[in-house]
């Protein structure tokens, strides 16, 4: 994991480069861009996966499921909570609270599927129709 700050002028608004090494996503590399606003810690801060993934709690326009980025923030969570939050998305994706239904769905009732599905994915190629970056 890395962060890197495409202005050194905004330390506001980075990037979290993610290095899956173990899991389904093992292998695939992953960029998600932080924007911290005004109101922050009071407000969680923004964060998008800058690819196009195949992950029960990424949707297609990369919108990130997590519940300390929404109705469990708390002013005293700290960045790095965000991030080994979605670091552990990585590890176990949360089918019961997805952003990509058809991914959730998948991995609860197909497990083995799922696993290839997100192989393919990560491959750049297509899944329901969908055609994903290649993250490996």
């Amino acid at each position: 994991m890395e962060l890197e700050f495409p202005d050194p002028n905004d330390l506001m608004h980075f990037r979290l480069k993610l290095y899956a090494d173990e899991g389904l996503y093992k292998g695939g590399k992953f960029s998600f861009s932080f924007s911290i606003n005004q109101n922050y810690p009071i407000e969680p801060p923004k964060v998008r996966c800058e690819q196009k993934i195949y992950h029960p709690n990424v949707d297609l326009v990369g919108n990130v499921c997590l519940n300390i980025l929404r109705e469990d923030w708390k002013p005293v969570l700290s960045l790095d909570q965000v991030t080994v939050g979605i670091q552990f998305l990585f590890l176990e994706p949360n089918q019961n609270d997805p952003l990509n239904k058809a991914a959730a769905r998948s991995l609860q009732q197909h497990p083995a599927v799922f696993a290839q599905e997100v192989q393919r994915s990560m491959r750049g190629q297509v899944v329901g129709g969908e055609v994903f970056d290649k993250v490996v």
